[in-house]
């Protein structure tokens, strides 16, 4: 029963990690961080993510601008930036590091102890990355509440507003700690029970004794 529920753990756990990863990945290139809707002129639409900005058309043309300069960006950006480029290498590390720990895996097959050490190591990689993704989204979506509430900014002036990379990374980040969480908790299951001793053996009987006849010293007296 405990390794049929490891098992299931293990999977379920590779597959959450695997979808986070790749939601994570995306999440950081997008352009979707942020949108913003003119009054003025209701035909753009204004996204921004944290490497450019991109104005939509009506006509479904889109023109994409990078940052101009690392330094001039708002801290939450920057720090974002780094989270999520640190993000996508844990996620990567986490997952290869718990693939080669998987009990289908024949890499050391005769070394559970290392299999679990293998899978735990990739679990709390999986978890860090869960954290680092969260973190700067949450952190981004923050400052685009109090942006939009600002009562000192005038009420005519277009406020940012959630785009959809902010929740694809909300998903990413707890597919990521999810998955970690169940293949490190698995590593309880895929304990094996150590071999057995080898069962004690009798001494063989001297050769003379043989056969089961014993000599007494009264019985030899008797036969001379």
């Amino acid at each position: 029963m405990a390794g049929g529920w490891g098992a299931k753990a293990q999977a379920g756990g590779m597959l959450l990690a695997l979808l986070g990863w790749i939601s994570s990945c995306v999440t950081t290139f997008v352009p979707l961080w942020k949108n913003l809707n003119l009054d003025l002129n209701e035909m753009e639409v204004w996204n921004m993510g944290l490497w450019q900005v991109c104005i939509t058309q009506e006509e479904g043309v889109v023109e994409c601008q990078a940052h101009g300069s690392f330094l001039a960006l708002p801290p939450e950006l920057r720090i974002s930036r780094l989270l999520m480029c640190l993000s996508n290498g844990l996620g990567l590390l986490g997952c290869l590091l718990a693939a080669l720990g998987l009990e289908g895996w024949r890499t050391c097959e005769d070394k559970p102890g290392r299999k679990r050490q293998l899978l735990l190591g990739g679990g709390v990689t999986l978890g860090m990355a869960g954290i680092t993704t969260l973190v700067p989204v949450s952190w981004v979506a923050y400052n685009t509440v109090l942006d939009f509430w600002d009562e000192t900014v005038p009420d005519i002036v277009p406020r940012w507003e959630f785009g959809e990379a902010t929740f694809l990374g909300w998903f990413a980040g707890a597919f990521l700690a999810t998955g970690g969480l169940l293949l490190a908790c698995s590593t309880h299951s895929t304990k094996t029970a150590m071999p057995l001793a080898p069962a004690c053996h009798q001494a063989p009987a001297a050769p003379g004794l043989a056969g089961g006849h014993h000599l007494h010293p009264r019985n030899a007296d008797l036969v001379i």
